[in-house]
């Protein structure tokens, strides 16, 4: 499923034109490329050059800067980053490969003995050697496989062992390349691609959220079972209505309770933020998310966001004016702040939500409540008797809405559900432009 994100493309612009700009101090030095050996050492250096870049967009990608989360996305930002880590690992051991063989091959030793002499006798190579163990311990621990057999937590802590491999290994890109040594200028511009990356993690990871949680002061004010195994958590606080919030936005969540305080996950909204309370609505699917029915009133809360672009926002504007938002099991957590705020005339916007079975279709009474409000369509589809489960086609969705193709449609939920729901969206006619939809997976 790949819904167009258009302002996606213009920061892809950016971040690929900064790849081709950085191999200009090679493409300066360089005066003559005649033997093997400088063939070999030339794709070592052009690798290394594009690691290091490719290694500080990893680093600002983790940033979490709203100006990509909030318009592009944060799952695409997450696939972005993911993508570049792999890329980065690539690169990096081509530019290992390629820098010592050609090395090896001037000097006429082997590629062991070369490397060797490399990590022992050039400046700040050893740090640079341990940083490279570290990035690949932590690609090694994001591979699919691996990542879908460790603990999230696990998993979320060794990550974090990227800002020391960056730090280690940042030091000899200028001691030992051969483009910096030489070039006060290509130094300066490394400095600042590297010193950007590093100001936008300590703005938007560190100061930001410490200036949010001091402003607004969270804590748990109570939990609300609101269907087996959904329970909705109320959280009281300062001017929590000046947090910059939209409906459909999520944010990560560390609750200061036994057992919770390491681990900060992911919930979205359940409803608008008013004055002084928030709320959040959260299917048990883990160790996480199943403890937080037993939090205690005035737990103290640490908040990081407001992230996500499944908003209003994204609506596209012109021939078509209603809206269609689908949910699935927890989905409907965002999309239940959707269908109370989405400006829409009566008529034109419908909610379908779909379930297992109709005990699982959590804040339903309230969903009824803001449907008959608005004057908007309230569906729900759930499995037969038979554990039939009902399918969301083009047809059928033609059926339901004759103008489907007339809509823009959100869709939030399990990966199975939104890549069906997409189909048949297309299938039945609506523009990929005017399909909205946002995945949280890790």
């Amino acid at each position: 499923m790949r819904p167009r994100r258009s302002p996606a493309r213009p920061a892809l612009a950016v971040i690929f034109a900064g790849a081709i700009a950085v191999l200009y101090p090679w493409w300066i030095n360089t005066t003559a490329v005649n033997t093997t050996a400088d063939w070999v050492t030339g794709a070592g250096r052009i690798t290394g050059l594009l690691a290091g870049y490719s290694t500080a967009i990893v680093v600002a990608l983790m940033a979490r800067v709203p100006a990509l989360e909030r318009r592009v996305g944060s799952d695409v930002v997450t696939r972005w980053h993911a993508m570049a880590g792999r890329y980065t690992i690539f690169l990096i051991l081509a530019h290992i490969g390629s820098i010592v063989g050609g090395y090896a091959l001037q000097s006429g030793t082997t590629f062991v003995d070369q490397t060797v002499s490399v990590v022992l006798e050039y400046p700040d190579m050893i740090e640079a050697a341990i940083g490279t163990g570290l990035l690949l311990i932590v690609g090694f621990v994001s591979a699919g496989l691996v990542r879908r057999r460790m603990r999230y937590e696990t998993w979320y802590y060794l990550h974090l062992m990227t800002y020391a491999a960056v730090f280690l290994a940042f030091w000899h890109q200028l001691s030992s390349g051969a483009e910096f040594v030489a070039d006060p200028g290509a130094r300066a511009a490394w400095y600042a691609i590297y010193g950007g990356a590093t100001v936008l993690v300590l703005w938007y990871r560190v100061l930001t959220p410490v200036r949010l949680n001091l402003r607004h002061r969270l804590r748990v004010d109570a939990t609300i079972e609101e269907a087996p195994g959904v329970v909705s958590v109320v959280m009281s606080g300062r001017r929590l209505d000046r947090l910059g919030a939209e409906a459909g936005q999520f944010f990560r969540w560390r609750f200061l309770a036994k057992g919770l305080r390491w681990t900060a996950n992911p919930y979205s909204l359940s409803a608008p933020p008013h004055n002084n309370r928030i709320r959040i609505t959260v299917k048990a699917a883990g160790d996480h998310s199943g403890a937080l029915a037993g939090l205690e009133p005035g737990t103290r809360v640490w908040a990081e966001g407001p992230y996500g672009a499944l908003t209003a926002a994204r609506r596209q504007r012109g021939r078509g004016t209603k809206v269609l938002l689908i949910a699935g099991g927890a989905g409907i957590t965002p999309l239940r702040a959707l269908f109370e705020t989405i400006p829409a005339r009566p008529g034109d916007l419908t909610l379908l939500y779909r379930a297992r079975r109709h005990e699982d279709l959590a804040l339903w009474g309230e969903l009824r409540e803001i449907a008959d409000a608005r004057g908007a369509r309230l569906l729900y589809a759930v499995n037969g008797p038979d554990g039939a489960r009902p399918e969301i086609s083009a047809e059928n969705l033609r059926k339901v809405l004759p103008d489907i193709d007339r809509h823009d449609a959100y869709l939030c939920g399990p990966p199975g559900l939104a890549e069906e729901s997409y189909e048949a969206l297309r299938e039945a006619g609506v523009p990929a432009n005017r399909i909205h939809h946002e995945s949280f997976e890790w």
